[in-house]
């Protein structure tokens, strides 16, 4: 089986997504790396349904290289990021409060000095349809310079080099999208100025991998 170890891993991150309430549903989709050769979750299959043989493997251009389930309609999304980035996973999701607030900001401001884990505030990208190449080409644009974007009225993106490190990025997002929009009910948030972002994107270096599972 091509991409044994990767299919197990998307398996398990598929339903840890669901049990964190990062998707709804069937939607939502993750993929992991492995040379020329991406591991992709099928389109529309039910989370607590997958098997490692049930996950898909594409080349880098979205074709797939094995007979099986269709794989998500995302397809051009991840090949993307893979593409425009040195992405090892990519995490795409339909968390609340990340596709709350698309619909009505530009942009998750420095709510909270982890933002700096997404690289700085994370844009969000025009609205274009699902699966199609605009939405692609949106999402890259939106996310240079960052490790995660959000999708107007539509979700989020997020990867790393690893699929454990582009996860915690989706966490972390849908936590601050949250923080953002609890703090707004209340008041006009306090937001941290850039040059502070800048000092803790390079104290998150200091802790290596860890500062990818939000330590400090």
């Amino acid at each position: 089986m091509l991409l044994h170890d990767e299919r197990v891993q998307l398996v398990e991150f598929c339903r840890r997504m669901q049990a964190d309430e990062l998707t709804v549903g069937t939607s939502g989709n993750i993929s992991a790396r492995s040379g020329d050769h991406i591991a992709i979750t099928p389109s529309g299959a039910a989370y607590e349904d997958l098997t490692p043989e049930s996950i898909c493997v594409i080349d880098l251009d979205g074709r797939p290289v094995e007979d099986g389930l269709e794989p998500s309609t995302e397809v051009p999304m991840h090949t993307s990021v893979y593409a425009h980035t040195d992405a090892r996973a990519v995490v795409h999701t339909h968390p609340l409060y990340a596709s709350t607030l698309s619909a009505v900001v530009t942009e998750l401001p420095p709510i909270h000095y982890m933002v700096a884990l997404l690289g700085g505030p994370v844009r969000v990208a025009p609205y274009a349809t699902f699966g199609s190449p605009e939405l692609a080409e949106n999402s890259v644009r939106a996310m240079d310079g960052r490790f995660g974007v959000i999708l107007q009225n539509h979700g989020a993106t997020t990867y790393g080099d690893s699929l454990a490190t582009a996860y915690t990025r989706s966490v972390y997002l849908e936590w601050m999208c949250r923080m953002y929009y609890q703090a707004r009910l209340l008041g006009e948030p306090n937001i941290l100025p850039a040059a502070e972002i800048e000092l803790v994107a390079r104290k998150l270096q200091g802790y290596g991998r860890s500062a990818a599972r939000g330590s400090e």
